[in-house]
């Protein structure tokens, strides 16, 4: 995955001609992390996304379905072409973010189409309280030295702290099935527990196998640099599935956090434990207004 994060930039520099038309992925996003295709104006996107508990849970658990889910909700709108405008609301933390993305940029470059875009956005964690409602349901973290990791807010977190973050997306496609993504980012106060905001850059990897025009598998990988709660990077794979207006993905991922500031922060558990793994699913759903 790591010379995808370095051999990707210089694919995409290499050798520009002219525009090009087709979109290199289907969707606007891959797990979580965006894609620089291009929205028309007039066009509402509405998502759902859920995070369910640890495959691990076994049948007994119902393999994670059965419990307490992290949930994601979203909507954005495109008012002119290429702008998308959009809010997203978490229940991990209460995290509300409002973002803007713009895309449309599309050369042919020497190995196939290319296509850059920028996204920016700021939440807030509007959770006062610590949220216990999670443990018991296959949200708390896998143990490590028999502490949970990551299970609370911690005195420090002010209400209503406040992350933001900018990133450049790259996508390009090296086959005439086969896209792949890089989205470095830079983050701010990536964890809202320290006392000290600082600045952190997150390098997002992604990439899709259309299988056919319904059919896809699709991965993504974010390095992020190792801090408390955080130390491992966020991993995510999955099956997607296409229809007229929808994109429904079923993940399996590491990362139990789906907005933004949480997931490009890092993650509590590593992705090579396979007791970290969980399922989940996003469904967008794309109208003109």
């Amino acid at each position: 995955m790591r010379w995808l994060v370095l051999g990707l930039p210089a694919v995409c520099l290499g050798s520009p001609r002219a525009a090009a038309a087709q979109n290199v992925f289907a969707s606007t996003q891959s797990a979580t992390l965006p894609t620089a295709t291009p929205s028309r104006a007039g066009n509402l996107h509405i998502e759902i996304s859920h995070r369910f508990g640890h495959l691990s849970g076994g049948a007994s658990d119902l393999w994670g379905l059965d419990g307490f889910v992290l949930n994601r909700l979203g909507l954005a709108v495109t008012p002119q072409d290429n702008l998308t405008i959009g809010v997203l609301r978490s229940n991990r933390f209460d995290n509300l973010e409002f973002n803007a993305r713009f895309a449309g940029l599309a050369l042919d470059g020497a190995t196939g189409p290319i296509a850059l875009a920028a996204q920016t956005g700021v939440a807030w964690n509007l959770q006062v309280e610590p949220d216990e409602s999670h443990a018991g349901h296959g949200h708390a973290l896998v143990p490590r030295g028999g502490a949970h990791a990551g299970g609370r807010r911690d005195d420090t977190a002010d209400e209503n702290e406040r992350q933001a973050y900018f990133q450049v997306i790259a996508n390009t496609r090296v086959a005439d099935r086969v896209a792949l993504g890089v989205v470095p980012t830079l983050l701010w106060n990536p964890r809202i527990e320290d006392r000290d905001r600082e600045t952190t850059l997150s390098v997002g990897a992604t990439g899709q196998i259309y299988l056919s025009r319904m059919w896809s598998l699709f991965g993504e990988w974010i390095f992020s640099g190792p801090r408390e709660d955080q130390e491992y990077d966020s991993v995510s794979f999955g099956v997607e599935i296409r229809t007229p207006g929808h994109f429904f993905k079923i993940v399996v991922t590491n990362q139990h956090q789906m907005n933004p500031t949480h997931t490009l922060a890092g993650a509590a558990e590593d992705f090579f434990d396979t007791n970290s793994w969980r399922l989940g699913f996003n469904i967008q759903r794309r109208l003109r207004l």
